[in-house]
């Protein structure tokens, strides 16, 4: 069953996707956070593919702010070996503070540019 809480994070992920999209190009950096992990993937939409992914589930017990960061640097490191560049960011309907900003900072930090 679907509380109203992921049923509002729903919606606004909806209205996120219909402007936010990835190509080649630039391909999209989308967040996932779930109550204990948060993963982050970056994808081809033209070509319905995940290109590159990352996730907490391997790292050190470490805070969760920290775990996010890390994830951002790991995903970035992954994009860049893979000749990634650019993205367009996809908060997934989150609010942009908390894990996912430390996510997309983390990116930015790796070297990735959105």
């Amino acid at each position: 069953m679907t509380t109203k809480k992921e049923l509002r994070r729903i919606k606004i992920k909806y209205r996120v996707r219909k402007r936010v999209s990835g190509t080649a190009e630039r391909p999209r950096l989308t967040v996932f956070r779930s109550n204990k992990q948060i993963y982050a993937q970056i994808i081809n939409d033209d070509t319905a593919r995940t290109l590159v992914s990352a996730s907490s589930l391997g790292l050190d017990k470490m805070p969760k702010l920290e775990q996010a960061s890390k994830v951002g640097e790991l995903v970035a490191q992954k994009a860049i070996a893979a000749g990634i560049s650019e993205v367009v960011f996809d908060r997934n309907g989150y609010l942009y503070h908390g894990r996912v900003k430390n996510v997309a900072d983390g990116a930015r930090n790796g070297g990735l540019k959105f």
